[in-house]
């Protein structure tokens, strides 16, 4: 019977970290609704009522975190920020988008238009307008890591850019940070472009904050 709850346990824990993981979509795959879905902070179902909540004053940490990068007028965080910030997102509502780049440069590729723009439509979407969103941006392993992570940046950038000027989002709900080549999606493979990839995460909850 012990043997049983502990299988049991493991398959909750299993099923929990399933629902975390941000899932890759690419071309016609994204829609705005399938982004609201994924950003819109999930539901506690009656399953997961003995989930551990977070401290309040964990909670108040992240908070401070975020709204010292909302308003930051440089471009570039540092290291420690950036793990900060991962940190932060670590459990919070994401989805992982394929954008793809002109090669060795910043500029979205025309394929990748589409999923951009409805990344924009969902954020101005009502259930997800005026919460803030981290947009980071990663490479696969090729290259030189000074290099990756400047990259990163631009691209991250250059999307955020794209969804204030177009879409109206606000650029403070809007934070850029790049990853470079240290996160990849799949580390057994550091040339899959699976890790070339751009990620949203729903940092602060408008209807949570309240």
């Amino acid at each position: 019977m012990i043997q049983f709850f502990r299988t049991q346990t493991i398959v909750a824990i299993g099923a929990l970290l399933a629902m975390s993981a941000g899932q890759a979509f690419a071309g016609d795959d994204v829609t705005a609704d399938t982004i609201v879905r994924a950003l819109q902070p999930k539901p506690l179902t009656r399953s997961l009522s003995m989930t551990p909540t977070k401290d309040p004053s964990a909670v108040a940490a992240d908070g401070r975190v975020i709204d010292g990068l909302r308003n930051r007028k440089t471009r570039s965080l540092s290291s420690s920020e950036r793990e900060e910030i991962a940190t932060v997102a670590a459990d919070k509502p994401n989805i992982d988008l394929e954008i793809t780049f002109d090669y060795n440069s910043a500029d979205i590729s025309g394929t990748s238009l589409p999923s951009v723009q409805a990344l924009g439509k969902a954020l101005i979407d009502p259930n997800l307008k005026g919460s803030t969103f981290m947009v980071a941006g990663h490479t696969d392993a090729a290259g030189a890591e000074a290099y990756n992570q400047e990259l990163s940046e631009r691209r991250a950038d250059t999307i955020k850019r794209y969804l204030v000027d177009n879409f109206g989002v606000a650029s403070n709900d809007l934070i850029t940070v790049g990853y470079g080549k240290s996160k990849l999606k799949n580390p057994g493979a550091p040339m899959d472009p699976a890790n070339r990839r751009v990620q949203v995460v729903n940092l602060a909850n408008k209807t949570a904050s309240k």
